[in-house]
């Protein structure tokens, strides 16, 4: 997204004319809006100090909040808000607020593997936040299903030696970057679907806003070694590298 402040600020320009007319089309909740605008800045033009001027501007604000707070588009233009900046706002300025945040844990992915030997059945325990490694030994190859709800995943495959077959990885995710990393001689299909972010595949970038897109190698249909990469994300981006 090249202006993702833009974008911002379009989003919450409609969503605010959204809240105006949600009140406006609402008469008790606009009356009390009035109300309590009215008071507030009649209270504020008064001189005179009492505990009766305190009552009313407490009741008066008090009045504000609730007609806002019943328009469930300014609760959006918070959640929006919040979203933002906590998953791209802090990232474009350079400031890295939330480096330790449940959010912004790092999963990193190093696969090394062996020809697999026999058939068996395997329960391992999925990690939905935090920092995850796997393959740091050598075990065998089996195709990787990863269900995250937030944070970046980095799938390393730099020390591998995929079998002779259609090779599969799986990673359906929230929020959150994705990058794998590809030995050279494997071929790649790549198909991703996403909300908004965008597919950099073999240094070309695709941006997508709630679309799908299907990506081959050029010796997809020849090699016998490929890998078949299905990601699904709501809000980021898959990067796939050369290694």
């Amino acid at each position: 997204m090249k202006s993702p402040w833009r974008f911002f600020f379009i989003v919450e320009a409609l969503l605010l004319l959204f809240a105006v007319w949600q009140i406006l089309s609402n008469p008790p909740l606009l009356f009390l809006l009035i109300l309590g605008v009215t008071c507030l800045v009649l209270v504020n033009r008064s001189e005179r100090k009492s505990n009766f001027k305190n009552f009313l501007m407490v009741s008066s604000s008090i009045a504000i909040l609730i007609s806002l707070l019943n328009s469930p588009a300014l609760w959006l233009m918070l959640i929006f808000a919040i979203l933002f900046i906590g998953l791209k706002g802090v990232e474009i300025t350079g400031i890295d607020l939330t480096k330790n945040s449940f959010w912004r844990k790092k999963q990193m992915i190093i696969v090394e593997t062996e020809e697999p030997k026999v058939d068996h059945t395997l329960k391992q325990k999925q990690q939905w936040l935090g920092n995850e490694r796997i393959g740091s030994q050598v075990y065998e190859w089996d195709d990787i299903n990863l269900d995250i709800l937030t944070g970046d995943t980095f799938i390393d495959l730099g020390n591998t030696l995929l079998p002779k077959k259609e090779n599969v990885v799986i990673v359906r995710k929230g929020f959150g970057r994705t990058r794998i990393l590809v030995p050279a001689g494997i071929a790649i299909k790549l198909e991703h679907s996403t909300f908004i972010g965008s597919v950099i595949f073999e240094g070309e970038e695709t941006s997508l806003k709630n679309e799908k897109v299907t990506i081959y190698s050029p010796d997809y249909g020849e090699n016998s070694r490929r890998l078949k990469i299905l990601t699904n994300t709501l809000v980021g981006d898959v990067e796939v590298i050369r290694v």
